[in-house]
């Protein structure tokens, strides 16, 4: 379910107009923006012996990034931990890292300056009072800030983690001392994965009734295990494509029985947080973990799409030769016309020297490519799901998996060839690097709006099915970004609002228009 397993131990053997409340908050922000921030009463590695076990590989739950000692390997789950105000409704790696990651959070405050406004704007409507979110995004700190966002518009939520690599411990100790319920930590297992999403959809005296989704695990979760909760659920908002395909897939299967808002296909989504935040991250991600010189090798992007855009674009610019593959004719047009050259992965396979993957299929580099790759060869994923390089392929008795560093694994042919595989195929920015502050602001904002739309539109508004963000929210989202960059709108005169057919304020492009 697009996560893939992690054991600890691994054998080698086998849209329609603004609904009053959101209308509100948008005309709320065109008046003041006086920025106010929530007020609040390590690389860690795993040095494994360079011995190999027959064919095993112990895989410690603490082999990720992160600033803080760690020093147990406890789980998060046998220890009982208390906060400063005696709040227990957590499971944390460890909370004496509140401090630091409070400074996290602060830090991210000052790049996000459009989504604090927004906190001002709407804190006195509480247009999400009554809310109770459960939410399953990456626990960073410009999610923390949205989460204390979400708080403070009047919401309750629970939290946890969508991927296994991408907590950050010491954001997750900051908001549990804050007193917000988060179940997360990094290095989780698999059975930690769900039993995290359990503790947030079903907790006792807990009924959710919005949920924030990015892959569709804990919708898909409470659906299968708890379809009386989830029937109740008033709106999900998903930021992610391969949620958003999740949840088309149960759409047309007639089993979405609530509405749904598909923030990852909104304008302000697509063309900022995918584009602009994969184009600055792929490059910190490959750096950290392999410190490689991109100049002048050659590197293979699977897809065009956003993702593939910015990681193509990055690369390029570091003076690496960028190859891409493609299914889509129009996204293979636009990869030649950037000056890319489009092939499949069978015609580069074994020449490339790097591998990136950002399609949001499955199984697009497999074993066979595995095979044919030269020694050496760094294959990573910049797409949400961990199914698209087979990593399940490698685990077999003639690979030997030899952990190098954090987040990096050496996969070992018997003639001594190897290829390098970072972050076990899961997610490569959010496992090994950091991701920009202020592009993120961008999707928050627009996470937030859309939980306030679903949440405040009158009944039979949306219907159990898939919604797209409405225009004028998008271009919302855009605008409170622009004073950041002492950026200033051209206003349209009325004669030429009246000869384009708009209204003076937007929407200023139809539903139709491809930016």
């Amino acid at each position: 379910m697009g996560h893939g397993k992690r054991s600890e131990e691994i054998k080698m053997d086998g849209a329609e107009p603004l609904r009053s409340a959101a209308a509100r908050t948008v005309s709320r922000s065109m008046h003041g923006d006086t920025p106010q921030s929530f007020t609040h009463p390590s690389y860690t590695s795993t040095q494994d012996s360079n011995k190999q076990r027959s064919l095993r590989i112990s895989v410690s739950s603490n082999s990720s990034y992160s600033d803080s000692d760690s020093d147990d390997d406890v789980s998060p789950k046998e220890k009982e931990q208390v906060a400063s105000n005696g709040f227990k409704d957590f499971c944390v790696k460890n909370i004496r890292y509140a401090t630091i990651g409070r400074r996290e959070i602060e830090i991210a405050e000052q790049e996000m300056p459009a989504l604090i406004s927004l906190r001002k704007r709407a804190s006195q409507d509480k247009p999400l009072k009554g809310a109770h979110i459960v939410g399953c995004t990456h626990l960073t700190a410009q999610a923390a800030v949205l989460i204390e966002t979400l708080v403070m518009l009047g919401a309750k939520v629970r939290w946890c983690a969508c991927n296994i690599f991408s907590s950050q411990n010491e954001v997750a100790a900051a908001l549990a001392e804050n007193g917000i319920p988060v179940y997360a930590w990094k290095g989780e297992g698999e059975s930690d994965f769900w039993w995290c999403i359990e503790k947030c959809v079903a907790s006792p005296g807990w009924e959710p009734n919005l949920i924030l989704d990015d892959g569709g695990d804990a919708t898909h979760f409470m659906l299968k295990y708890h379809p009386a909760l989830f029937k109740k659920i008033v709106g999900i908002v998903e930021e992610s494509v391969t949620g958003v395909h999740r949840l088309y897939q149960l759409s047309k299967t007639g089993k979405l029985c609530v509405p749904a808002m598909n923030v990852n296909d909104s304008v302000t989504k697509q063309k900022f947080d995918n584009l602009y935040s994969c184009r600055e991250s792929i490059l910190d991600g490959l750096k950290r973990t392999t410190d490689v010189m991109f100049g002048g090798k050659s590197v293979t992007v699977c897809g065009y799409g956003e993702v593939g855009k910015g990681c193509a674009a990055a690369l390029k610019g570091m003076g690496a030769i960028v190859t891409v593959t493609e299914i889509d004719p129009i996204c293979a047009l636009q990869a030649c016309m950037d000056g890319f050259r489009v092939q499949t992965i069978e015609d580069v396979a074994d020449t490339s020297d790097v591998f990136i993957t950002c399609t949001g299929n499955r199984n697009v580099i497999t074993r066979k490519h595995m095979d044919k790759m030269k020694n050496g060869a760094v294959v990573a994923n910049m797409g949400h799901s961990n199914t698209e390089i087979e990593v399940s392929s490698l685990k077999t008795k003639d690979l030997v998996w030899e952990k190098v560093r954090s987040q990096v694994d050496h996969i070992i042919w018997q003639d001594g060839k190897r290829i390098v595989l970072l972050a076990e195929g899961r997610l490569l920015n959010y496992s090994c690097s950091s991701v920009p502050s202020f592009v993120l602001s961008v999707t928050a904002c627009t996470q937030a709006l859309a939980l306030i739309e679903m949440f405040n539109a009158p009944e039979g508004r949306y219907k159990q099915d898939v919604y797209l963000l409405p225009k004028k929210m998008d271009e919302y989202v855009a605008s409170l970004h622009l004073p950041q960059f002492n950026a200033h709108l051209t206003e349209l005169s009325d004669d030429q609002a009246k000869y384009l057919g708009l209204q003076k304020s937007g929407p200023f492009k139809p539903a139709y228009y491809r930016y």
